[in-house]
């Protein structure tokens, strides 16, 4: 690849309000992350005042997967074309206008309407976010300190949406699972017109690709789609073959056609790249062994142990504080004194343990012992390997791609959860089908046999989700180059070159 050129941190003037401006963007991304599971706290009781019926209470989450995941790489794209701050700011307003559709639904229509609309306002906002993150903060200290921040958030933010989700529908209405939004929204919103300035040489002022987004768009949709109709049918069912094969036959179309455009929507430098390739595949597979977290924990604990919504999103709490603390005092400080396949490698197998504890649960585990222990763990590991793997993700990237390396994190993100979400609970519904059918002459009390059959399914589920983090694991050892980053050398005062840190800084 010819060489680009770029400026050097260290003969460049830092923008002053990269800090402040830090704080919208961290809310922004934890408006975007905690939506996904703030909603499905409130799915029964607006399912309930909307008369949505069972067979089509699935597309309130499907709506919202199937935009944002099909149009991040266009987001990201726009991002990089319209300017990042701009892309930022609309994508606010947009979310906070459809979050209050969806607040004042008052049928089924309005639901699935406002939840892809907030679909494809996100698809704009979260590239947006992250590759705001890319363009402010060259200097690598400060890069390391602003992913450790925004990984945090990441992580934790699904913890968060349960707690937040747990206490707006039991204290107010599920409404305001919607309308909580629009004051994140505009706060972020102000806050990033008054604090962020981007770098005006970081604007892509290429021609869309539209066969590209076409193609993109078209692909990971049927690819989510396909995911999301296997968990509710069946692997083997009619459309959700129909849907592998069209998601397979686009993508590999879009691969050929960005191979051969002068402006692709994304250049295959961007993923094939050893380093930014290991970290979205394994950002996607811890992504996906995650959901073996999230989604049978909180079965467990509200319907085998009876907590609360509330008490539920409390009970999560530590997992958050660890990938906080995992994250901002583990990977943000130590990112720069070892490479990053040194943390994510230890991160992600720390994780595993923690995932593995979890397979001992039993209807009636304690919670200190089991569960707390599980996860600190958790949290701890996935902080401290989300941090560098996010930034890894964007580093040594040219400024004009930022948007769309950017969307590249999303989307192992997207197709990780519905791979999750899909798989995982074939994997638990099978099991518990089994072992009911298994132990149905010796049972004694049916209950007794329901919730031990729910929790045998969740833990082999869980045990697949531990297999998962070791893979993720072992594809960071693999793929991820140990002898450091540009980042890293940096900081040991090496020259810099512009393939290894091609990020301009913000010159006033």
């Amino acid at each position: 690849m010819p060489p680009e050129t770029a400026v050097s941190p260290a003969h460049s003037t830092l923008d002053p309000k990269r800090w402040k401006a830090l704080i919208f963007i961290a809310l922004a991304q934890l408006m975007v992350v905690l939506d996904g599971t703030i909603v499905n706290i409130a799915l029964p009781s607006a399912q309930a005042d909307l008369g949505i019926s069972d067979a089509n209470r699935q597309w309130v989450i499907t709506a919202y997967a199937l935009a944002f995941g099909g149009l991040l790489l266009f987001g990201g794209r726009v991002s990089d074309m319209w300017g990042r701050r701009r892309a930022f700011v609309i994508g606010l307003i947009g979310f906070a206008l459809a979050s209050a559709l969806g607040g004042a639904a008052q049928n089924e229509a309005m639901m699935f309407g406002s939840r892809a609309l907030q679909g494809v306002f996100g698809a704009l906002l979260a590239p947006a976010s992250l590759s705001l993150l890319t363009v402010l903060f060259t200097e690598a200290k400060e890069r390391a300190k602003a992913f450790g921040v925004f990984g945090a958030i990441a992580g934790a933010g699904a913890a968060v949406g349960l707690l937040l989700g747990g206490v707006l529908t039991d204290y107010m209405d599920w409404r305001w699972t919607f309308f909580v939004n629009i004051p994140f929204a505009a706060v972020a919103a102000v806050g990033a017109i008054l604090t962020v300035n981007e770098p005006e040489s970081a604007r892509n002022r290429s021609r869309l690709d539209v066969p590209g987004v076409l193609l993109a768009s078209l692909g990971l949709v049927a690819l989510v789609y396909g995911f999301g109709r296997a968990e509710q049918e069946s692997w083997g069912e009619t459309f959700t073959v129909a849907s592998f094969v069209a998601s397979g036959v686009l993508l590999t179309l879009f691969v050929f056609v960005e191979s051969r455009v002068r402006s692709p929507l994304l250049p295959l430098r961007v993923i094939s790249d050893r380093n930014r390739g290991g970290a979205y595949l394994s950002l996607g597979l811890a992504i996906i062994g995650m959901f073996g977290l999230f989604l049978f924990l909180t079965y467990y604990l509200q319907i085998v142990r009876g907590y609360s919504p509330v008490r539920t999103g409390v009970a999560f709490l530590p997992m958050v504080a660890g990938m906080i603390i995992g994250s901002t005092q583990i990977g943000a400080r130590l990112v720069m004194r070892v490479p990053p396949r040194a943390l994510m490698v230890p991160g992600l197998l720390v994780a595993s343990l923690g995932m593995l504890i979890l397979t001992r649960l039993e209807p009636d585990s304690a919670y200190v012992s089991v569960v707390l222990p599980a996860e600190i763990l958790l949290g701890l590991g996935m902080g401290t390997s989300f941090m560098p793997a996010m930034s890894l993700a964007t580093e040594r990237i040219l400024p004009t791609d930022a948007g769309v390396a950017s969307a590249m994190v999303n989307v192992s993100q997207q197709v990780g959860g519905a791979i999750g979400t899909a798989a995982l609970n074939t994997v638990a519904a099978s099991a518990t089908a089994s072992y009911a059918v298994a132990h149905r002459a010796t049972a004694t009390d049916p209950q007794t046999l329901e919730f031990a059959s729910m929790v045998h399914g969740y833990t082999s589920a869980i045990w697949w989700a531990f297999g998962i983090l070791v893979a993720a694991a072992v594809t960071a050892a693999v793929l991820i180059n140990s002898k450091g980053h540009g980042a890293r050398r940096a900081a040991e005062g090496d020259d810099v070159t512009e393939e290894e840190h091609a990020v301009p800084v913000l010159v006033h």
